[in-house]
């Protein structure tokens, strides 16, 4: 971002007294004072848990460069013509500092010059971020989202980190309520849009019109002369899509004779995988940082999409050969005598089911331990979702299973419909997995961890990831 305060103040419709200051260009945004960096601009969000009005002082003590807020964070005698006292700074007033975050985003994103890339779907968006930022970085210099900042505040943060002097920006946009992505794809307003998938996820607060609707509505804020990109393999989005943007491309992992096709070919090593690809009429193939069929899908978003920002073919199968996953999301390491993954960050029946498929096949003989846990923010699917998710797990024939969160009944419902006659474990804390995991004559083989944020499965990983050292050691004596 390369924007003055002045121009700041007058992309919000700030209210402030600037006089000076008003040539100052911030060196970033924050809306964290915990974190916040000398010569940032500093919001004071209002959320659910904490107000950042409260922290304005700490953020001036830590260098904020001006505050932006709905009210006066400061006292009276702090506070002189909007202005702080020596030793403060200007303060610009707002009517809502989440809007006002959103319009300086939408400001500097008009400014930028980068091609800017917007990414959605149901499962798999910030892992296909995260690889296309990487393989379009081959070609230029590319900005992307930090992990999965991708609502109201994280997106307009990482587009304002920026400088918009980039060849690309890779933004990915999160939603839960019908509202979030009118509001988010008005602000990225990309020149590429691509809608990765759809699936049962957030569906408590997407219920009303289906999540292919709300999914879709991004194509309608394509920049001019943009282009949609869109899975042709769910019929819901794909009527969604030419409803909503009628030049809108797609690709496919089921019709071969789409123009944009991919498909597993198997694995390269242990946890990276080899796709063939075809990109309207050029063939090739490549290896991708992870492995199974359902990833054919990642795979073509990501070619296609460089494809037609105009990258060539070798530019692409290097982009993705350099190319490494975010944490949490596939991440595998050999601890001990077992390969971990770790796809922990989050979950929902999609991602759940797909991941499950490639842990199976990735054991290939060996003992398939499942870490799960509860698939949050499903509303009345819910329990068909868990109960279905029961019958996938079955389908691995895993040697154990340990289910951290709710949902408990329709999972060991799903598992015993299906016929599966193992045992199922429910923790809750890092030690009674441990202490479960130990009771079990399981001393090597395959695990995966999968799990809804806040089943906090991180910290079974960590628990698991210290002990199978332990488990050798003790075999040993």
């Amino acid at each position: 971002m390369k924007l003055t305060l002045n121009a700041i103040q007058n992309a919000m419709g700030a209210i402030g007294f600037l006089g000076d200051a008003g040539s100052l260009v911030p060196t970033g945004v924050q809306t964290d004072s915990r974190v916040l960096k000398k010569g940032e601009l500093f919001f004071c969000i209002s959320g659910e848990r904490f107000d950042g009005h409260n922290f304005a002082r700490t953020a001036v003590e830590r260098g904020a460069c001006a505050v932006v807020a709905e009210r006066p964070p400061f006292s009276m005698d702090e506070m002189c013509s909007m202005e702080c006292e020596e030793g403060g700074v200007p303060l610009l007033m707002v009517r809502n500092s989440v809007e006002a975050l959103g319009k300086l985003a939408a400001y500097h994103r008009q400014q930028a010059s980068a091609t800017v890339v917007g990414v959605t779907g149901t499962a798999g968006k910030t892992t296909v971020k995260e690889v296309l930022a990487q393989v379009l970085s081959v070609r230029g210099e590319t900005a992307r989202n930090h992990l999965n900042l991708n609502n109201q505040i994280g997106l307009p943060v990482s587009m304002l980190s920026a400088t918009g002097d980039e060849c690309f920006w890779v933004m990915e946009a999160g939603i839960s309520e019908p509202h979030d992505m009118d509001e988010l794809a008005s602000v990225l307003r990309p020149d590429l849009g691509i809608v990765l998938n759809v699936g049962s996820g957030h569906t408590q607060g997407l219920g009303d019109k289906g999540v292919a609707y709300y999914k879709a509505r991004m194509l309608n804020y394509i920049a001019k002369g943009g282009v949609g990109l869109v899975s042709g393999d769910y019929p819901d989005l794909v009527r969604e899509a030419k409803r909503n943007f009628r030049e809108a491309r797609f690709f496919s992992v089921k019709d071969a004779e789409c123009a944009y096709f991919a498909e597993y070919v198997g694995p390269d090593s242990e946890t990276n995988g080899r796709y063939k690809v075809r990109l309207d009429g050029k063939e090739f193939e490549l290896v991708a940082p992870f492995r199974g069929a359902f990833a054919a899908e990642n795979v073509i978003a990501v070619a296609a999409a460089a494809d037609i920002l105009g990258l060539r073919s070798d530019e692409i199968i290097k982009g993705f050969a350099g190319a490494k996953l975010p944490e949490k999301r596939f991440c595998c390491q050999q601890r001990g005598n077992w390969l971990v993954i770790d796809d922990s960050y989050n979950a929902n029946p999609l991602s759940s089911a797909r991941m499950l498929e490639t842990a199976s096949e990735m054991a290939e003989g060996r003992a398939l331990m499942l870490v799960m846990g509860e698939m949050r923010e499903l509303g009345d699917e819910a329990v068909p979702a868990h109960v279905q998710l029961g019958r996938k797990m079955a389908e691995t024939a895993p040697a154990a299973v340990f289910w951290v969160g709710g949902h408990e009944d329709e999972v060991r419902r799903g598992l015993a419909e299906a016929g599966w006659q193992g045992e199922m474990f429910v923790v809750q804390t890092p030690e009674e997995f441990v202490n479960r995991f130990m009771d079990t004559d399981l001393r090597a083989g395959l695990v995966l961890f999968k799990g809804s944020r806040g089943n906090r499965l991180e910290r079974l990983v960590e628990a698991f990831c210290a002990e199978p050292c332990k488990l050798e050691e003790s075999d040993a004596v």
